[in-house]
């Protein structure tokens, strides 16, 4: 596809998402920036998180996952399923009952000042990490299938990248996300949808047909309890998925802030069952997906590459099949990306402004001000951050850094734990000592695994042990004697 096409479609579709801005951000307010006016039809919610909780990143890695570790993702899956149970139920009630707008506020109302803040800095440290690498990814194919062809300088795209977002969520915040979000699910599945239809079409099979090839292929085993040092193991991918669900939907400001724009406790709660059941067969889809692109390939003489992450890019936009599905995995990849990035951007603004800079007890005009602010400067610090992955031009490193966000989340899944299954009451001035080594032993933890037991290598588990850790460190500085 030619590079004036991509960058066509690429501003077509910022044009529509900058119309969805301007309706929704006509009434310029915090109220609508941080909450939505609490006014966001539930339905609209459920289906917008599907691509929010799916980035560009496993818009093209989860079909690639499928050659190496087949439908064994299913298995972590069925664990985000226990772990929305938890959120619905425990975590949901508790916002709506305290009428938060930034959840961390919880810690200060439960522990205090240090809780509190500690808690808000992990979140701004995992989140600015995630957004920044996820956007990295997306500009380097950019500048590599397009701008390199005109001489543009990578920090130009992702300046342009970074203001297109910044200009259709300034005013409205996640009243516009809410929206936007819906639209960018759409044609995410969209472009996976037709991706299907033209490859079963190409290989001659009707729906029941795709149905069989695809559960009789090689791929299409999803259960492993067989060896408990296996990364496919059942127990740690179950496990492991119910607890990443509970730390990075539950006590992620990101996904939170959408669920607090419903009108009620009980329409958060039916967002959140309808939306879990759609993402399981969501992911269905990408899996079948998978399945069906290493099937294609080996039938036409592909070769898969060695990144196997590049076989759907390598199929949607070579000549394999139509121009359309070319057209909608750009659009889809771009609708993945951005859908995280954009939420991103809003949830990072609504924690700075409310955590750190106290926006509830200034006046409207300040606040207003201070939120502009802060906008502006997330915007600036994703920029910085992406140029200074690309800088390192080293794709293990940048990585590692990815992964080590990961563990940021233990503290905030201890802290969280210890509020709600105890009553009590801690050294709040302790607090961050606590939350900063307890990431560090389980990263030891991790690296030594499988010297220390009997080759025992740590998956994304390592999050249960590094809550643990943090859970422990709390107990040990807790006034058992005083309980709240």
């Amino acid at each position: 596809m030619s590079p004036i096409i991509i960058v066509s479609i690429i501003l077509a579709y910022f044009l529509l998402l900058i119309a969805i801005s301007y309706i929704t951000g006509k009434k310029d307010s915090n109220e609508g920036f941080f909450t939505g006016n609490k006014k966001s039809p539930w339905f609209i919610v459920a289906f917008g998180m599907v691509g929010a909780s799916l980035s560009g990143v496993t818009f093209i890695s989860v079909p690639g996952w499928v050659g190496s570790s087949n439908f064994s993702y299913m298995q972590m899956v069925l664990g985000y399923l226990v772990g929305y149970l938890v959120v619905a139920n425990i975590l949901l009630p508790l916002y709506y009952r305290l009428n938060l707008v930034s959840i961390y506020t919880y810690l200060d109302k439960r522990f205090g000042f240090w809780s509190y803040k500690t808690g808000a800095f992990y979140f701004l440290l995992s989140r600015t990490i995630g957004a920044a690498f996820r956007l990295f990814l997306v500009a380097n194919v950019l500048q590599i299938t397009v701008f390199n062809h005109w001489g543009i300088p990578f920090f130009v795209t992702v300046m342009v990248t970074i203001i297109l977002i910044w200009l259709y969520t300034f005013k409205g915040g996640i009243k516009t996300i809410i929206w936007t979000d819906t639209l960018q699910t759409l044609f995410m599945l969209i472009a996976v949808g037709l991706s299907i239809y033209f490859i079963s079409d190409k290989m001659n099979l009707n729906f029941s047909a795709l149905i069989d090839t695809v559960k009789d292929s090689e791929y299409s085993q999803i259960f492993y309890f067989d060896d408990y040092k296996d990364s496919k193991f059942f127990f740690k991918q179950f496990f492991a998925g119910m607890f990443i669900t509970i730390v990075m939907t539950g006590l992620d400001q990101d996904m939170m802030q959408k669920n607090l724009t419903c009108k009620n406790i009980g329409e958060a709660k039916k967002n959140m069952y309808w939306f879990s059941i759609i993402l399981v067969f969501v992911n269905v889809v990408f899996l079948s997906l998978g399945a069906l692109l290493f099937i294609f390939a080996k039938q036409n003489a592909i070769e898969i590459p060695e990144a196997t992450d590049d076989l759907f890019p390598l199929i949607a936009t070579g000549e394999y099949l139509s121009p359309v599905v070319s057209i909608f995995f750009i659009i889809g990849l771009i609708a993945a990306a951005y859908s995280s990035a954009d939420s991103a951007l809003t949830s990072l603004t609504t924690s700075f402004s409310i955590d750190f800079l106290n926006v509830k007890k200034l006046s409207k005009d300040t606040a207003k001000k201070y939120r502009k602010y802060s906008h502006i400067g997330f915007s600036l610090l994703l920029f910085v951050v992406i140029l200074i992955f690309s800088a390192i031009k080293d794709e293990n490193v940048i990585s590692s850094i990815f992964k080590a966000a990961g563990f940021t989340y233990g503290p905030l899944l201890g802290l969280y734990a210890f509020g709600l299954f105890t009553k009590h009451n801690i050294k709040d001035k302790f607090v961050p000592i606590i939350t900063l080594f307890s990431p560090i032993l389980s990263y030891l933890i991790y690296k030594l695994s499988p010297i220390c037991f009997n080759g025992y290598e740590f998956g994304f588990e390592i999050l249960i042990v590094n809550g643990m850790l943090t859970f422990l460190g709390l107990f040990i500085i807790s006034d058992r004697k005083n309980v709240s």
